[in-house]
């Protein structure tokens, strides 16, 4: 499997392959992502290939560090706009549902550009899970930023689907607790 770089050359050079190896090193990641996000195996194929071109056409100029989190950025919002568009009066998803459970502890009720200033809660978070023990940050963050079902994380830790909402649900506390310490919510 080449490396981040070799793949990034491969764009600079306007190869074809730069695209095939960035499906082989993390194409399941990227379907992984947009599914959770989506529930829709077209649509994600569709943000997975969408994810595909912006690579593409970004690089270059571009030459992103740390490359897999540019491509998780990108299928993201791509699949949340997405989303967004197929789900304007509709709601089922575990996207969701995943930031439903993160809204309660982030926001006093109000809007979060009224409560507080965007960059100061992403700092904020940022930090707080910084000083989390590995397995909890990436227990959340699988959780709250790769949208990843609670049944399938239980499934991974060994843990049943209670555990994992329990641990979660410390954690999120744990962030509203946080929050409040430093007067952000």
């Amino acid at each position: 499997m080449m490396t981040d770089k070799e793949i990034i050359a491969l764009y600079f050079k306007r190869s074809e392959n730069a695209i095939e190896q960035t499906d082989v090193k993390y194409g399941k990641l990227c379907h992984s992502i947009s599914i959770n996000i989506l529930n829709d195996t077209r649509d994600s194929e569709e943000c997975v290939n969408d994810t595909y071109l912006t690579l593409w056409n970004k690089i270059p100029p571009k030459e992103p560090n740390p490359f897999k989190a540019y491509i998780c950025r990108i299928i993201k919002n791509l699949s949340l706009k997405k989303y967004e568009f197929n789900h304007a009066k509709k709601r089922n998803s575990a996207y969701e549902t995943s930031l439903d459970e993160l809204a309660e502890c982030v926001s006093d009720g109000t809007e979060a550009s009224d409560s507080v200033e965007f960059e100061e809660l992403r700092t904020a978070i940022n930090t707080f899970l910084s000083e989390l023990p590995e397995k909890k940050r990436i227990l959340f963050l699988r959780r709250y930023w790769f949208l990843q079902p609670v049944k399938g994380i239980a499934k991974d830790y060994g843990i049943t689907e209670k555990t994992a909402s329990m641990r979660l649900a410390r954690l999120r506390e744990k962030l509203q607790q946080y929050l409040q310490e430093k007067e952000l919510i």
